[in-house]
């Protein structure tokens, strides 16, 4: 997912992180001037749920303008080979064979 709020708030016409900070403040959000860099730079660390409906609120937008999907980046997984466990069909009942027991087990380490 890429962050999109510097592009969002620069359409709305706030171009300061500051400016934007204040006005989530008087809205009872309170975010630290680091975690405001973060949220300004593109790159934060996180962003609690509740945060995110205030900054949708005092931006007057959705969150799919925040938080742009980028499924091109997402890597794809190399196809396992079929084994006849995976073979059987969705919904299928599959053999289960029980381990055989060999003595005691190894005591926790």
């Amino acid at each position: 997912m890429k962050w999109n709020l510097r592009l969002a708030a620069a359409n709305r016409g706030i171009w300061k992180a500051s400016e934007l900070q204040r006005m989530l403040a008087e809205r009872g959000v309170v975010i630290s001037a680091g975690k405001m860099s973060g949220l300004w730079s593109g790159q934060p660390n996180t962003v609690r749920l509740d945060e995110l409906d205030v900054i949708c609120a005092v931006l007057g937008c959705g969150v799919e303008e925040l938080l742009l999907p980028e499924p091109e980046r997402v890597p794809v997984p190399m196809p396992m080979p079929a084994t006849d466990s995976q073979a059987t069909a969705v919904g299928q009942p599959r053999a289960v064979a029980p381990r055989p027991r060999t003595g005691r087990s190894l005591p926790p380490r």
